[in-house]
């Protein structure tokens, strides 16, 4: 059978560089940041306010809140500032600014997309949807955060792209966030931690308990074993966090930003999907990879309105390598997971808990060319009433990255009914050159109308769409 025909819709997000975020800068040493504040404070007040003229006539046009952050900043290092010393606004506001910094969230790619139905479809056209497309966004120190996108498409597969606002911000973090004690100390012991010694603790803690109250305890045990998992047991504390938008943020104002110690080298490739409960609850989740410079934790990020997020680590012995696709509804009342368990084979889990992954079994090996060094998901299976498509890609000769899709029962998603043959998607020559050459890479697509919206990157550097006809593919991979 010839090729399946590709339509790329000629519309390619690059990385821009302007787009900057505000973030601490606060050097090491007590005695340094002291040295800092008390230059500031000896600053007579007619030059602290011509200081502070010039910072807001420079910074204010690339940062939409700057007195909000500036004040954010200054909060942070107040604690060096002895109680007697009375400061006024100016001095408040130049305190932050020298105690922060611009970071370009975006300055070395913007790739790996998604795409997803809005939460919200008022006011749309008929025959239209709305969608997120979300995407990784890296900056300076290959740091990977989130960003968004949105826009509307119709069964023809127009696209209409919302404006892009030139401001980005980032969440703020729930301060005190909830735990349930259960899922907390069975990741504790999943970790390898002997968490019989830290009987006495989860005693003393209620069925959901909150940071502050762990810390506390944590803070006045005397027993040394308790003491000396203390840096273990907040680490895994403050990787599992809440954050917040301001409702007033358009969607593409907004970031999610590492903000945990597990993510402290970035947040990389969310697979989102919308997930439908039987009672008909949605809700939008996303898997994702943790990255802490040298170990890997694969998580999950909970919104049902893409302001509001909930951060939890995953647990069981199968949730330990990149690349988790949730499917979008429970099947035979378990949840089902798509993933590359040993880095080479694609594998399918099931769970009764969203959170816990115990078991896998093997759904499909390399077995074409361009697959032969190792086959992984594009992103959550999509449903269709011949079975689920499973977009995947397959990395080949010279490391070259394709895509491809097989086909899975609707019934029974652990057996493989079709697949196709040859990749739906290779890298041109206009998209073989990037971060990491030869490569088109997805973390989720949808459908409408007849149209697979396949979202994808070009080697690791900008990102693209592309579109496939759904009954065609179809057709492909079943002969």
């Amino acid at each position: 059978m010839e090729k399946l025909n590709v339509k790329r819709i000629g519309k390619i997000f690059k990385p821009d560089p302007s787009r900057v975020i505000m973030k601490s800068h606060i050097p090491s040493g007590e005695g340094r940041i002291e040295n800092i504040i008390t230059r500031v404070l000896n600053l007579s007040d007619e030059e602290a306010d011509k200081i502070l003229q010039d910072i807001i006539e420079d910074f204010s046009g690339r940062h939409k809140n700057i007195w909000d952050a500036l004040d954010k900043y200054y909060n942070r290092i107040k604690k060096y500032i002895p109680s007697n010393i009375g400061i006024n606004d100016t001095k408040r506001a130049l305190l932050g600014a020298y105690f922060s910094q611009e970071y370009t969230v975006q300055s070395a790619a913007f790739f790996n997309p998604s795409i997803v139905k809005h939460p919200d479809q008022t006011q749309v056209p008929e025959g239209s949807i709305r969608f997120i497309l979300s995407f990784r966004s890296v900056g300076e120190g290959h740091l990977s955060s989130i960003e968004f996108r949105g826009g509307m498409v119709d069964e023809e597969g127009n696209f209409e792209f919302d404006e892009v606002s030139p401001f980005v911000e980032r969440a703020v973090a729930v301060n005190n966030p909830v735990y349930k004690k259960d899922l907390f100390f069975c990741k504790l012991d999943e970790m390898h931690e002997d968490c019989s010694s830290l009987s006495n603790l989860k005693e003393q803690l209620s069925d959901e308990f909150n940071l502050s109250e762990l810390r506390a305890l944590l803070n006045i045990s005397p027993e040394k074993k308790i003491h000396d998992l203390k840096d273990t047991v907040l680490w895994l504390a403050e990787s599992n966090y809440e954050l917040q938008f301001k409702i007033d943020q358009k969607l593409s104002e907004r970031i999610i930003f590492p903000s945990s110690r597990n993510e402290s080298n970035g947040i990389e490739d969310a697979r989102f999907v919308r997930f439908e409960y039987d009672d008909g609850e949605v809700v939008y989740y996303a898997t994702y990879t943790a990255y802490n410079g040298v170990k890997i934790l694969p998580q999950i990020l909970e919104t049902k309105d893409f302001f509001n997020y909930k951060a939890i680590t995953l647990n069981g012995e199968y949730a330990a390598n990149k690349g988790m696709a949730l499917f979008p509804k429970k099947i035979n009342g378990k949840y089902m997971v798509i993933s590359r368990v040993d880095g080479e084979n694609l594998y399918i889990m099931s769970s009764e808990n969203i959170h816990f992954w115990e078991t896998s079994d093997l759904l499909r090996r390399p077995k074409y060319d361009w697959e032969f060094m190792q086959i992984g998901n594009c992103g959550s299976p999509i449903e269709t009433d011949r079975g689920w498509i499973v977009l995947t890609h397959g990395v080949g000769p010279m490391r070259k990255y394709s895509l491809g899709a097989i086909l899975l029962d609707l019934e029974d998603p652990t057996k493989v009914i079709g697949a196709t043959r040859e990749p739906i998607l290779e890298p041109l020559e206009s998209e073989r050159n990037g971060y990491v050459p030869n490569v088109v890479y997805s973390c989720g697509g949808i459908i409408h109308g007849d149209n697979l919206i396949i979202p994808y990157a070009m080697s690791d550097t900008n990102s693209g769409i592309a579109l496939v006809s759904v009954t065609e593919l179809l057709d492909y991979m079943l002969n």
